[in-house]
Order: structure tokens, then C-alpha cells, then sequence
């Protein structure tokens, strides 16, 4: 298995970002970039290779990365994000997954699909049907993922950006999120509420290490709590923008 991470530098622009959700407040792009380089410092801490895709200083919303694509096995599904000045990003995500050998699919229009509405738990990949995610996206990931033995579960998700502001899974499975944020708990096989709104978003860095925003530490003591060895990173800046730490990176984990 492999342990590669894209990750792409904060545009110069990022405090132009796109807030849909939450009162818009200032970004600090210094303090940005410090956070974003501690972020990459924690995932080769340990032990995943980082690749920094070609920038996008031009689009503002380009350091989170994961809307660009979803990943399946090796498969590399080139998203439609949903928001047009978000567009021109998926290019960057599609060289560098070319260059590790990854077959390339996409969503095309009239379908939009933001990576960060898509979760997978094994083999079953929830899709969140929202502001950013359209039903013909849905549509044309569930063709694409079908013959590789994913089986797509359309979610609504209307109090949140993306599906992954809401919801993410652990290493065995079981879904945690933010009950406020959750339009319906009951569609996930296994539920466990957080403690906090930023505590909705881990990153599965192995079978017992999690990454989790330092804006969560209840919700980091829980998971330590459940045998969990939980990194920390501080990703405030980026939260100003509804981002999360599984919105600055994508994992590759599958190259064969």
C-alpha cells in the first residue's frame, strides 16, 4: 500500500475564498502558510510522501485540494467542482495523478462533484447531495465506480459545505460527525456523534494514527479514548474558509 499525499501551497488569494456557510472573516496568509507547512510536516512526521501539485495562485480556493478528485483503489476521478472559480484546479490534480500511473476518469458537464462531498468506507463510497455535488455528478461517480465494486449512497447534506464538513470515518469504519451538522445519522451503518463542530474531520493516516484539527480537543481526547494515537494540527485559518484537515490533502494509497 502505498502512503502518498498531494498536497498545493495557499494561493496568494486565499483570503478571497468562498464562505457559504459561516460569517466571512479575515484570512492571515502568513499564519496560513505557517499552519499549511506544519500540516505537510505532520503527514511526513509520519511517514507519507507529500508531492505538491503545480500551484493555482489564481483561484483562491485551490489549497483544498481534495475537491479536485476522488480516489478509488488506483482510479483517479477527476472531479467538476461545483463552484466555477474552482473549475481551473482540477488540471494540476490531473498531471500529478497521471505522473504516478493513475488511470483517469472524470465528471463531466453537466454534472459537478466536489471531493469533499465523497467518503469512503470500504468499499462503499457516501456521496453528499448538496450546494456543490449535483444529482447527475452522483450519477456519473456511481457509473464510473460500479465495475471497480463501489457501491455510491447518495446523502443530503444541507447544513454544511460539503458532506466531509459534516462526517468522516474512522479506521474501522464507524462514521463520527457533528449531529447538528448531520441531515440524516441513520443512513450510516455505524454513528458516533463528536463533542465538537471541528471535530467532524479526521485524517486516517493508519490503522491506529489519526490527524485531527487543534480546534477540537475533546474531541481528540475521545478518540485517544477509543485507543487512537491522535496528531493535532493547528488549521485555523483554513476553518475561516469551512476547510478541514481531510480538505488539504489526498491520499493516494493504492498505485497497483
Amino acid at each position: 500500500m502505498s502512503r502518498i499525499a498531494l498536497v498545493r501551497q495557499p494561493s496568494s488569494l486565499l483570503d478571497d475564498g468562498i464562505v457559504d456557510h459561516i460569517e466571512k472573516v479575515s484570512v492571515d496568509l502568513e499564519r496560513a502558510r505557517e499552519q499549511w507547512r506544519g500540516y505537510v510536516s505532520a503527514l511526513q512526521l509520519h511517514g507519507w510522501e507529500t508531492i505538491e501539485v503545480d500551484p493555482a495562485d489564481d483561484c483562491p480556493d485551490s489549497v483544498f485540494v481534495e475537491d479536485t478528485v476522488v480516489m478509488f483503489r488506483n482510479v483517479a476521478v477527476i472531479s467538476r467542482p461545483g463552484a466555477d472559480s474552482r473549475k481551473p484546479e482540477t488540471e494540476g490534480t490531473r498531471r500529478a495523478l497521471a505522473q504516478l500511473g493513475c488511470p483517469i476518469a472524470e465528471i463531466r458537464e453537466p454534472g459537478t462533484l466536489d471531493g469533499g462531498d465523497v467518503l469512503k468506507v470500504g468499499d462503499t463510497v457516501y456521496v453528499g447531495r448538496g450546494g456543490r455535488t449535483n444529482a447527475e455528478g452522483i450519477a456519473q461517480l456511481r457509473r464510473i465506480l460500479a465495475p471497480l465494486g463501489g457501491r455510491v449512497v447518495a446523502v443530503p447534506v444541507t447544513k454544511v459545505l460539503h458532506l466531509k464538513t459534516a462526517v468522516t470515518a474512522l479506521p474501522d469504519g464507524t462514521v463520527i460527525g457533528y449531529p447538528d451538522y448531520v441531515d440524516t445519522p441513520a443512513l450510516f451503518d455505524r454513528f458516533l456523534p463528536v463533542p465538537e463542530p471541528h471535530g467532524t474531520a479526521v485524517v486516517c493516516l493508519s490503522d491506529s494514527e489519526l490527524l485531527i484539527s487543534a480546534s477540537a480537543p475533546r474531541t481528540a481526547e475521545m478518540l485517544r479514548d477509543l485507543g487512537y494515537t491522535v496528531a493535532e494540527v493547528a488549521i485555523s485559518e483554513f476553518e475561516k474558509l469551512e476547510g478541514c484537515p481531510t480538505c488539504l490533502s489526498v491520499r493516494v494509497r493504492c498505485l497497483d
